[in-house]
């Protein structure tokens, strides 16, 4: 459904985005996750049209971003981190000025009723956009990009400043969506990602630094097999025993409790050693507690593939250096540059 190709985006010297290639299938939900800063939104306003690449190809629904725009806007849905409301609109003001500029062909009535249902806004068509809440607002930034029907929806941030019911609430509008559509969800909150993506690209610092599903990366780089444990024995000879088991590279103590103390034991690449565990401990009489297989969650394979501990400055200026001749934004053709 979409293909991207060595797409690129620089500002002078700087590069926001470096040669980014992958594909989606139709149906997927992926997360695009990455730190402040990674280029992520600097991608989705690429692959949506908003913005022009340096260099690189995006083909959506075989439709050429650059190529054949009026088309590829008709087959994607937009939701920017700020969505482009008019605050002096109701809700359906708002949706039927967008059904027009999107010069929507489905039955009027009926279609955005159907969205509004959707989206959750039935009981605030009536009312100022002003007066509604943040999430609220959010709802009908998310009906906007469901006019049309599109093939694609490209959410970026999608529940940025939502309370927690809230988050709820568009997640499982997502999850729907999934239904239907091809969805692309940028975000930095690593349990939303989790929670509604098939698959996940890590993307830092303009280039992709990993891609699969969350157990697929967990795979990649949790490297060794560890156990936590928690045995009831003196602790040197605990630790003695454990060391002297085969497979087994690193035996620590984290935690103690006179004899009862938390042992993390590492194995060796490819070793399973909970058995070997198992019977020595056994063997010496020392009394297993707990024993529990470690899995790396989604924060920690995020911090390990994007050195996340630093904070990367914003790759992008705010104003693009490009003197090439502007042409339409993918979301309602507004031209780059006009303000909104």
């Amino acid at each position: 459904m979409i293909q991207v190709n060595g797409l690129t985006r620089r500002y002078g010297d700087i590069t926001a985005v470096s040669d980014l290639s992958f594909s989606v299938a139709e149906g997927e939900i992926i997360g695009f996750l990455g730190p402040n800063g990674a280029g992520k939104t600097t991608t989705m306003n690429m692959i949506t049209g908003c913005l022009r690449a340096t260099a690189g190809t995006v083909t959506v629904d075989g439709t050429d971003i650059e190529t054949d725009a009026d088309r590829a806007r008709r087959i994607i849905g937009y939701l920017p981190e700020l969505p482009p409301l008019y605050p002096d609109m109701t809700v359906d003001e708002y949706l039927d000025f967008v059904y027009r500029l999107k010069k929507c062909a489905l039955p009027r009535g009926q279609h955005l009723s159907g969205i509004c249902a959707m989206a959750g806004l039935t009981d605030v068509r009536g009312r100022l956009i002003r007066n509604l809440s943040k999430g609220y607002r959010q709802r009908v930034g998310l009906a906007q990009a469901l006019i049309g029907d599109p093939k694609v929806l490209i959410l970026d941030e999608p529940t940025v400043g939502l309370d927690p019911r809230q988050i709820i609430e568009v997640r499982e509008v997502i999850r729907s969506l999934g239904q239907k559509h091809t969805v692309i969800l940028s975000s930095h909150i690593l349990p939303e990602v989790q929670e509604v993506c098939d698959r996940i690209l890590v993307i830092d610092r303009g280039k992709i630094v990993a891609d699969g599903t969350p157990a697929e990366l967990s795979e990649r780089v949790a490297g060794a097999e560890r156990l936590n444990m928690t045995i009831e024995g003196e602790p040197a000879a605990v630790l003695g025993c454990l060391r002297a088991v085969p497979g087994v590279s690193e035996a620590v103590v984290t935690a103690e409790d006179g004899l009862k103390c938390v042992y993390r034991i590492t194995a060796e690449p490819d070793a399973d050693i909970r058995r070997a565990v198992f019977d020595a401990l056994s063997q010496h009489r020392f009394a297993i507690l707990s024993m529990q297989q470690v899995e790396l969650s989604l924060e920690d394979i995020f911090l390990r593939l994007t050195g996340a501990e630093q904070d990367a400055p914003d790759a992008a200026p705010a104003q693009e250096p490009d003197d090439r001749p502007r042409r339409k934004c993918g979301l309602f053709g507004r031209k780059r540059g006009d303000r909104r």
